[in-house]
């Protein structure tokens, strides 16, 4: 007489989330839309286990479907708004300066624009004891550094307010001239970062990238700062990912996009 047969072996719980946690994770403001192969590629799970979870997804609203590929279903968007709810824009993204500051050794910044000043507004100081003096309410000029680059890149009336004054000259590398700084802004838009070598301290160097709300409005600039012994060009471009990868993050927590996406309809 056959053996009875047990139940079918269940996975475990936890490790179905981790996939899914995974596949979700694939997703970027940059990458909004994903094949099945790219999932694939992204995550090392075998096909039919990404095509099994992403139809389960799909069903229960997580994902949606858009042609070949998909995207973040509005659900997501839904539950998300809770997390978010009665705090601070800078009690949400601030965390995350702790992380690109432990990523690269050096001081992270949160810069906003005030009259014709960016100061800041959040940090997270390096432990080295040779640092670049940083403290929150500082006020810096917004002609000088990667910072006010990038707010005058993504807030254009800022350039106005700077047209009708003097760009005051703080070290030999400082852009002095309105058309050599609105060439530079430019090219900051383009790039999507901006990288400054000495523009409004000698011997120091910052490297910045924006933030945006639901209505793709700058929030702030993210910054890493340091001497550029530490910091010369080579290790600035090295950081432009991790540093667009948090400035993307932050974006995300807050329900942000990008100037040029468009909302999804509900």
């Amino acid at each position: 007489m056959p053996k009875e047969q047990g139940p079918a072996k269940k996975q475990n719980p936890l490790l179905v989330l981790g996939k899914i946690s995974a596949i979700l994770d694939s997703f970027s403001l940059r990458q909004p839309v994903l094949t099945l192969a790219d999932l694939r590629e992204a995550t090392s799970m075998p096909a039919s286990t990404v095509q099994r979870l992403v139809a389960n997804l799909v069903e229960q609203g997580f994902l949606d479907r858009e042609g070949d590929g998909y995207r973040i279903g509005m659900k997501m968007a839904y539950w998300a708004a809770p997390a978010t709810r009665g705090k601070e824009v800078l009690d949400v993204i601030s965390p995350l300066l702790a992380e690109l500051r432990d990523g690269t050794g050096e001081t992270a910044c949160l810069f906003r624009a005030e009259a014709v000043y960016r100061v800041c507004v959040g940090i997270a100081e390096t432990r080295h004891v040779l640092r670049r003096e940083m403290h929150l309410g500082e006020l810096a000029p917004l002609h000088a550094g990667s910072a006010g680059r990038v707010l005058l890149a993504w807030k254009p009336e800022l350039m106005q307010r700077l047209v009708e004054g003097s760009l005051e000259s703080l070290t030999s590398s400082t852009i002095t001239g309105l058309d050599d700084l609105q060439a530079a802004v430019e090219a900051t838009r383009a790039d999507g970062f901006a990288i400054t070598i000495g523009e409004r301290e000698s011997g120091a160097s910052g490297l910045s990238a924006p933030v945006f709300d639901s209505a793709a409005r700058l929030v702030a600039a993210v910054t890493i700062s340091g001497p550029t012994l530490r910091m010369p060009q080579a290790v600035c471009e090295s950081w432009v990912e991790p540093l667009l990868e948090t400035a993307e993050r932050m974006t995300r927590l807050i329900g942000g996009r990008f100037p040029g996406e468009t909302h999804r309809p509900a």
